[in-house]
C-alpha cells in the first residue's frame, strides 16, 4: 500500500506542477501489456476518486500483431474495476518484418515511430484530447544519458508536450515515479504482463543504459540527485560561444 501512496503522491505532484489534467479531458491511456501502462490505468482510475478533477480514460492496446502477445487477460483483469481496454489492430510487426537491419533485427527507431503514430490515429479515433503514457523518472533520467552520449545534446522527454499536428497533448502522469515503487504495485496487484514478441526485447541502447545507471546509483547512491536534475533549471550552467549570444 505505501508503494501505491507513493506512486500516487508523485501523479498528484506532476499534475499539479504541470497541469496535465483538467476537468472535461478525454484521455487515451497507451497500453503496451507492461507493468508501467497497466500501473498508470490502474493509478488514473484512482485519481479520477480522489481528485476534483472530472475526466474520461479510454485504454487502447496497439496489437502490433506480433503472435506471441496476447492482451485478452489483461483485458479482463481490468474489466473488474470496469476499465475496458480497447484492442486496436495494426501491422507494425509486418512492416517491420519488411525492413529488418543488415544483422536481421527489427529497426527499435522504426519500431517507435510506428507505434507513436498507430495510438495518436487511435487517439483522434476515440476523440481523445490527451495522449498519456507510462513512462517513468527512471526513463526520462536514461533518456538524458542516451541523447548526451549519442547526440551530443542535454535533452530528455517533457512531462506535458502538445503535438500541434494532430492536435492532442501528450501527457506523462508517472514522471516523477521511480522504476523500483512501479514493480512494487505491479507485483502487489497482480497486473498480468503481456510477454513481448519484440527480437530486441531486453537486448537495446536503452537496457544497456538502465545497467550502467544502476550501477551509478548503486556506487554514488545519486538517483535523487538526477532525478532533482531533470528539472533543477536554476543550476544549469553551460557553455554558450559568443556568436549565440549575439
Amino acid at each position: 500500500m505505501k508503494y501505491l501512496k507513493k506512486v500516487l503522491g508523485s501523479l498528484r505532484k506532476a499534475d499539479n506542477d504541470y497541469d496535465l489534467i483538467r476537468d472535461g479531458d478525454r484521455i487515451c491511456v497507451g497500453i503496451s501489456g507492461g507493468k508501467d501502462s497497466s500501473t498508470l490505468l490502474y493509478c488514473l482510475h484512482l485519481y479520477q476518486m480522489f481528485s476534483k478533477k472530472k475526466y474520461e480514460i479510454i485504454p487502447i492496446y496497439c496489437d502490433m500483431n506480433f503472435k506471441e502477445n496476447n492482451i485478452d487477460e489483461l483485458i479482463t483483469y481490468f474489466k473488474q474495476y470496469n476499465i475496458n481496454i480497447v484492442k486496436y489492430p495494426t501491422k507494425i510487426a509486418d512492416i517491420l518484418n519488411l525492413n529488418l537491419t543488415p544483422e536481421g533485427k527489427m529497426e527499435c527507431s522504426l519500431c517507435s515511430r510506428l507505434r507513436k503514430g498507430a495510438i495518436i490515429n487511435a487517439c483522434k479515433e476515440y476523440n481523445c484530447n490527451k495522449l498519456a503514457f507510462g513512462h517513468h523518472n527512471d526513463d526520462a533520467v536514461e533518456t538524458l544519458f542516451m541523447n548526451m552520449i549519442h547526440g551530443g545534446r542535454i535533452a530528455t522527454f517533457k512531462p506535458n508536450t502538445y503535438l500541434e499536428r494532430s492536435d492532442i497533448t501528450l501527457i506523462r502522469p508517472l514522471i516523477y515515479a521511480y522504476e523500483s515503487d512501479i514493480i512494487k504495485i505491479a507485483q502487489d496487484k497482480q497486473f498480468p504482463i503481456v510477454k513481448s514478441g519484440c527480437t530486441n526485447d531486453g537486448n537495446t541502447e536503452r537496457a544497456n543504459m538502465k545497467k550502467m545507471l544502476n550501477e551509478m546509483y548503486h556506487r554514488y547512491q545519486c538517483k535523487d540527485n538526477f532525478s532533482l536534475m531533470l528539472r533543477n533549471y536554476s543550476k544549469v550552467d553551460l557553455f554558450k560561444p559568443k556568436k549565440e549570444n549575439e
